[in-house]
């Protein structure tokens, strides 16, 4: 394997969206640095001008450039092409969202803030991409945005970014297929899970959203930039020349382990604070009195200890008046599948009721 696995050394990469020290886009930059390819900057402002060659160098190349501005998209293409012949990428990592009305249901979104994070998030990656596609390297070419990881969690305090979100993956696929029809330029999207940036500090209760995704992880550790950082770097290198029209999920396991058990008894007491259930077993137990522990635990545990592990923080104290019926298999738990035992999916047994 070549030192320079990535192939990256002497290419020209543009990066738009560095905002400070934090953003995904700087941490994309240090890495294509450390990858030998050569960053141009493109920020919005010339006070974001300034942070960059603080950052960077103050032989940096920086353009200023505001994205809602068609003119300054064109300038951007213009001044690009003094600084370089061709381009070999492009990192879009823009974002924003006026949250300046507060916290609104979704179906209360402010018209114009909608329509502006449209315009900034989204269609901006269209109007780059076709304002600099003459520039781009038609062979080896990668243009990279970023995403989030779900567009379908309808995650309340984020409100309409995930809608806006939704429309730039699609809009990865239609530059895809559109710019197919006169290069091999791929387009593709990394999809982070919750991350500690600057931005993202501006949404509505973000930091109780990002402790629990940290818990979420299968990891129980919490994403980093870099982890991303590296991943934008790869789509952007020719060893990924067969990804296109994609969105690359990077959450270190957190889609999968929603439901971690950890996370859905997080706030519920210990089994053994629940002195009803380990000290009077239910009538119809007698024949099932020995049951299988739950899986990652060695030996069997008599009924009502099984019953306490499996049901007390889901139901807190339960009454046993009679064999609840289970409602997947219509049986009551006498007549459970020897073996599967209480923490059994489909045959675990459920109270008549729920009190306290």
């Amino acid at each position: 394997m070549p030192a320079d696995f990535l192939d990256l050394t002497g290419r020209d990469v543009l990066v738009m969206g560095v905002a400070n020290r934090k953003s995904v886009a700087w941490h994309v930059a240090q890495v294509l640095t450390s990858a030998g390819a050569r960053v141009i900057y493109a920020v919005r402002s010339d006070e974001r001008a300034e942070t960059v060659r603080t950052l960077a160098g103050s032989d940096a190349a920086v353009i200023c450039c505001d994205v809602e501005r068609p003119e300054e998209i064109e300038r951007l293409a213009e001044e690009v092409s003094s600084v370089t012949s061709q381009l070999h990428g492009i990192v879009h990592s823009i974002a924003f969202a006026d949250y300046s009305a507060g916290w609104l249901p979704f179906h209360e979104t402010p018209r114009p803030a909608f329509l502006q994070a449209i315009d900034v998030s989204c269609f901006s990656l269209v109007a780059v991409s076709n304002a600099l596609r003459e520039l781009i390297d038609p062979d080896h070419g990668s243009v990279v945005s970023i995403s989030i990881s779900t567009t379908r969690m309808a995650a309340e305090n984020y409100g309409f970014m995930a809608p806006v979100k939704a429309a730039l993956d699609s809009s990865i696929c239609f530059l895809a297929k559109s710019f197919s029809t006169f290069s091999r330029i791929r387009f593709n999207a990394v999809c982070p899970g919750l991350l500690k940036t600057s931005a993202s500090a501006g949404i509505p209760g973000y930091v109780d959203s990002y402790l629990y995704a940290e818990q979420a992880t299968l990891r129980k550790q919490a994403l980093q930039t870099e982890e991303v950082a590296s991943t934008v770097a790869f789509l952007l290198s020719p060893r990924a020349s067969g990804i296109n029209a994609q969105g690359v999920v990077v959450d270190a396991g957190m889609a999968v382990n929603y439901f971690d058990h950890a996370l859905v008894h997080r706030d519920a007491p210990e089994p053994t604070s629940c002195p009803r259930l380990l000290t009077a077993s239910p009538p119809w137990a007698s024949q099932t009195r020995l049951l299988k522990r739950p899986r990652g635990s060695a030996g069997s545990l008599p009924w009502p200890s099984a019953c306490c592990a499996c049901s007390v923080r889901r139901w807190r104290h339960a009454t046993w008046d009679s064999p609840p019926m289970n409602p997947v298999t219509s049986k009551t738990a006498r007549d459970s599948r020897p073996g599967l035992g209480i923490c059994s999916p489909v045959d675990r047994p459920w109270p008549s009721r729920t009190i306290g």
